[in-house]
């Protein structure tokens, strides 16, 4: 999730384990996109490639504005917002304390790795 965010150049992604916050879902990633035309690409992008994978999508929000669209994924929340958007709600805030470390891999890996941070 986090390669179909860099993919279309998201910034800033932050990916937070919520396991100990939440019954609902294990990590929230947070992205930015400059434009609402991006934002939509970009959860779009998150959409497409982990179904891929084989994973589920059980449903997106925000895709008629593009100011802040939310990607359902189950165990995993992804929020792409236009930078206004983010600075407003500041969800960092919220979710954070336990970022999870994204480490660089290698050019190569599988797909199983790559669906989840």
């Amino acid at each position: 999730m986090v390669d179909a965010l860099e993919d279309i150049k998201g910034r800033d992604i932050v990916v937070f384990n919520t396991e100990r916050l939440s019954p609902i879902f294990e990590r929230v990633v947070i992205a930015t996109g400059e434009s609402s035309r991006q934002v939509k690409s970009l959860a779009d992008n998150v959409a497409v490639e982990l179904k891929k994978l084989g994973c589920k999508v059980y449903g997106i929000e925000g895709a008629d504005t593009g100011e802040w669209v939310l990607v359902d994924l189950g165990d995993i929340v992804v929020h792409v917002m236009h930078p206004t958007i983010r600075a407003y709600y500041n969800l960092e805030e919220i979710w954070g304390g336990k970022e999870v470390r994204l480490k660089k891999t290698p050019v190569r890996e599988s797909a199983a790795s790559r669906a989840r941070p």
